[in-house]
């Protein structure tokens, strides 16, 4: 079971997820259902990533990021910002090519009591094989690093 949670909060167009502790596939499902959510608002600004309080992060999760801001740049032009004042969050960003999807910067979100968690998001074993599939790919596309590091992963999921 994971020890984290994702927190989520919208005010005048500027969508805020917060991640905290362990974040892990567990939360991949209810991440999702947040990007759509985020992408059919009409008022769409900004969106900000907390991670001042994460303690790490898996690569299921770093994909869904990743096709949040891809879709932010194709849907309304924006570059999507990453807040992490962490060193081994931001390695870990840095090597997966995040510099080129997000502004990473090192300041702290205001009104974290703002924030809600994401609810819990019950997902059957394919549809959860599915969304773990759709994400590494999306982060086998940001450099040949990944593209290597993801591609039996990729494989073993493509199989099944």
């Amino acid at each position: 079971m994971s020890t984290g949670r994702i927190q989520f909060a919208e005010q005048d167009g500027t969508f805020v997820l917060k991640f905290v502790g362990e974040v892990r596939l567990t939360l991949c499902s209810a991440l999702d259902a947040t990007i759509e959510r985020i992408f059919s608002a009409l008022n769409f600004n900004s969106i900000v990533i907390d991670l001042t309080e994460t303690r790490s992060i898996d690569s299921t999760t770093l994909g869904l990021l990743a096709k949040l801001s891809i879709l932010s740049r194709q849907k309304v032009g924006l570059l999507p910002t990453v807040v992490t004042t962490h060193e081994d969050i931001t390695r870990l960003l840095q090597s997966m090519g995040f510099e080129q999807v997000f502004n990473i910067v090192d300041k702290p979100v205001p009104c974290p009591e703002c924030l809600d968690d994401l609810p819990d998001q019950d997902q059957s074993e394919e549809v959860v094989r599915i969304k773990v599939l759709e994400a590494h790919k999306i982060l086998m596309g940001l450099n040949d690093t990944n593209r290597e590091a993801f591609h039996d992963l990729v494989n073993a999921l493509e199989r099944h």
